[in-house]
């Protein structure tokens, strides 16, 4: 037995501008309360996100500086160093304490140790190898007083928007839904799990397919210049911020066109006709929403196109009546 419009979970009567205004204020606080409620159950689980999310950060470092050091040694014969995951730092010793300490004889004619225990004339360089993972300038830090609190509120913010973005949805699709006509709300339904869906699928890609990408590229950058990173836990998570959000709201791009398709103000025909241009403001919607690196535009770049033209496949085969 099929549902009457009455029965409509986002029923609405005909509503003056001022009316309008009204629910989109409603809506707008009800997703503002959403977010904070999510934020708050977010500041209890920031401290287990954040050594998740810094993860990828330390292993970038972690492969630079294993690859500098290989790079250091390349003219040296030292076997297995490439897949050996250690790093290499140059100290100066004295080599005369050092063989006391070691408890070498010294060679005939070689300068005895000063009585302090070193003499600066005699220093000569000396490297000596730790596990990557060790090596303090693999490790994320933090430089300002308040900056582990406002790294959790970052956090929290992060987790919160995940959280919420089921109900914030709700909200928003609630809101367009006032505005249409009975037979068309019914899409409504279609569209609440897809756009909460296709969120989830956008800052997923982000978190677990882009961050690698943009760090080898960044990483790429201190390689060539021949400089030494050293991040900074705010930055890293501001980043973290932006990138999986935008992914989230980028990959709302079919349903939308569906959206607008169904209620006419667009058809399958304008789509197909206006591909090239879709694909010129697709590429400056990933230029945006990404930081300044080719590879992550690309990755969002690349799905968004693909995701194009399904909607205009979901357009077309898509039954009407659903």
């Amino acid at each position: 037995m099929h549902r009457a419009y009455s029965d409509d979970l986002f029923e609405s009567t005909k509503m003056s501008f001022g009316e309008h205004l009204e629910e989109l204020r409603g809506c707008l606080w009800k997703s503002v309360l959403a977010l904070f409620i999510g934020c708050v159950v977010g500041w209890f689980l920031s401290d287990d996100f954040v050594i998740y999310l810094k993860a990828p950060l330390e292993a970038a470092l972690v492969d630079f500086y294993h690859d500098k050091a290989v790079k250091d040694l390349r003219h040296d014969a030292v076997a297995e160093f490439d897949d050996s995951n250690l790093v290499r730092e140059e100290v100066l010793v004295d080599p005369a304490e050092l063989r006391r300490q070691l408890g070498i004889e010294s060679p005939p004619g070689s300068p005895p140790a000063a009585a302090d225990g070193f003499a600066l004339k005699n220093l000569i360089p000396f490297s000596i190898f730790r596990p990557a993972a060790e090596d303090q300038r693999v490790r994320v830090t933090g430089l300002s007083v308040d900056e582990g609190f406002m790294v959790r509120i970052k956090a929290a913010l992060v987790i919160g928007a995940v959280f919420a973005s089921p109900f914030i949805f709700y909200f928003i699709w609630s809101f367009v839904a006032a505005g249409l006509y009975p037979h068309e709300k019914r899409y409504i339904h279609l569209f609440l799990p897809a756009s909460i869906g296709l969120f989830l699928l956008g800052a997923t890609v982000a978190f677990y397919f882009a961050f690698k990408f943009v760090l080898d590229f960044l990483f790429g950058m201190y390689r060539s210049m021949e400089l030494d990173p050293d991040p900074r836990i705010s930055y890293w998570l501001g980043f973290v911020l932006l990138l999986p959000i935008g992914f989230g709201i980028a990959f709302q791009l079919p349903l939308v066109m569906l959206f607008l398709e169904r209620i006419r103000l667009t058809s399958v025909a304008m789509y197909t006709s206006y591909w090239r241009h879709a694909v010129v403001v697709i590429s400056i919607i990933a230029m945006v929403l990404t930081p300044a690196d080719p590879y992550s535009m690309m990755l969002m770049f690349v799905p968004l196109v693909v995701l194009y033209f399904g909607g205009i496949l979901l357009c077309k085969y898509l039954p009407r009546g659903t």
